[in-house]
């Protein structure tokens, strides 16, 4: 029997995570046997799941696991792809903070607790955020306080605070911080009119203040904290609701949001390329499941890919365009299209505890599809990649590619080349099919009507 333990899980005490012939399961330890059964006999599991809000499962023989400690298996439904909160855009971090604290308010009234607030126990579902962490919950004492609210104010409020009222790009702290951003460097960040806000002033800045006097030596650490009435817990859960819904961001001003109308494509050659893209996806669509959309703004040609039964990924590095995209997403109520912010000249790396607890993005591919349509020339020119580097990237992380080259002629090249001086000799479309040929073989190729750009279908020699 094979098992594979997820490296991720290994901090909650009441189960873990595993692998077995390719399936997914989650033990649940004899200590969380009260917890756990409470859980299903007050109805909050049903509940939960029936309102999307919590990750199904069905129970299995505890057999499938050689474990003396485990007191039920669990096969719960497998999300399609794991994404980070550093990875989310604005508006999906605030959705995702929103249905923690809806969460908590129907576990209060089933007797229950969420004993941690973790942005990473929430994952994407048919473009919505779900709770994938059966284990949080534990039965609720009267009096105690919200043991996980620090966590909260840490992984949500801290972030979308720092992001809609400084700079958008901040979250790129919560990769540094894998436990969200601490409290005291929130506060430090934020403009001094915070202090006028209530919420911000009591969750942040008045937090931060208590957790800096009760860690110092004069604080008395043995002290226990402070009884908290139902009513009481109940009224900051409302008031982080509101402080969290008054948050906002509105995606403008950057150098890409505008791209498709920005473009130096005719509506024919727009047109064109289109259908050449949605040819070349038909062409590999046999057992196409999984497709990364590798800078693909708000999601045109990410929808070619949808329209095949694909689940799809669209990466893109500008926050506006990801905020854009899955907002026109939650609007029409898409189910296959992950918007996610990356910055492929840095993308996420593998983090947390022997550097295993979250995946790198190569690690958590590769997919069947990769798309990088008009993508080249901003890696090779305007990040000075080399395109035998481009390639083996691609490799990596890809098992068909379709890419599009786009020469020095192109207006949107010489964009590039006006603040920097053209030492790119190798940029050529015979270096690119030479470099690319060393890891693809070619299925297709295809001008862009209208243009000099050209498309390419290829598959990995691994393939």
């Amino acid at each position: 029997m094979s098992i594979s333990v997820d490296p991720g899980s290994f901090r909650d005490p009441s189960g873990f995570i595993f692998y077995r012939d390719n399936k997914i399961y989650r033990q649940v330890d004899r200590r969380y046997s009260v917890q756990y059964d409470h859980l299903m006999a007050s109805g909050l599991y049903q509940t939960l799941v029936e309102d999307s809000l919590l990750i199904s499962h069905s129970e299995v023989p505890v057999e499938v696991t050689a474990s003396k400690d485990a007191y039920r298996i669990l096969r719960p439904e497998r999300i399609p792809f794991i994404s980070y909160p550093f990875e989310w855009c604005f508006s999906q971090l605030r959705d995702a903070a929103l249905i923690t604290l809806r969460i908590q308010k129907e576990a209060l009234k089933r007797g229950m607790c969420l004993k941690d607030a973790s942005a990473y126990n929430i994952q994407y579902l048919s473009g919505k955020p779900i709770l994938i962490d059966t284990l949080s919950f534990e039965r609720y004492d009267e009096g105690r306080p919200w043991s996980a609210y620090q966590q909260f104010c840490r992984h949500f409020l801290a972030p979308l605070a720092l992001m809609s009222l400084v700079d958008v790009r901040l979250a790129y702290l919560m990769r540094a911080n894998i436990d969200g951003i601490p409290l005291d460097l929130a506060s430090r960040l934020l403009p001094r009119s915070t202090w006028l806000k209530p919420g911000l002033l009591t969750h942040i800045h008045l937090h931060a203040a208590a957790q800096a006097r009760y860690q110092s030596p004069e604080s008395g650490k043995g002290r226990e904290p402070g009884n908290v009435s139902r009513t009481a817990l109940l009224g900051l859960i409302d008031n982080l609701e509101t402080t969290i819904q008054s948050l906002k961001w509105t995606p403008a001003g950057t150098e890409w949001a505008d791209y498709y109308n920005d473009t130096n494509y005719s509506a024919r050659a727009m047109d064109g390329k289109q259908q050449l893209v949605a040819d070349m996806i038909d062409e590999v669509s046999q057992d196409l499941h999984i497709v990364w959309d590798l800078g693909a703004n708000t999601g045109r040609f990410s929808r070619l890919a949808r329209d095949r039964e694909a689940y799809t990924i669209a990466w893109d590095m500008d926050p506006a365009a990801v905020e854009k995209n899955y907002l026109e997403c939650k609007r029409v109520g898409e189910t296959r299209i992950l918007p996610l912010v990356e910055d492929l000249t840095n993308p996420s790396p593998d983090l947390g505890w022997a550097l295993s607890e979250r995946s790198s993005l190569i690690k958590r591919g590769p997919v069947d599809l990769v798309m990088a349509l008009a993508l080249v020339h901003h890696l090779a020119i305007g990040n000075n990649v080399p395109l035998g580097r481009v390639a083996t990237f691609m490799a990596e992380i890809g098992k068909c590619l379709i890419i599009e080259f786009v020469p020095k002629g192109d207006s949107q090249v010489k964009r590039l080349l006006t603040s920097k001086p053209d030492v790119f000799d190798s940029y050529t479309q015979e270096d690119f099919e030479k470099e690319f040929s060393r890891y693809f073989t070619t299925l297709r190729t295809a001008p862009v009507p209208e243009s000099d750009r050209t498309l390419y279908l290829m598959r990995a020699h691994t393939q």
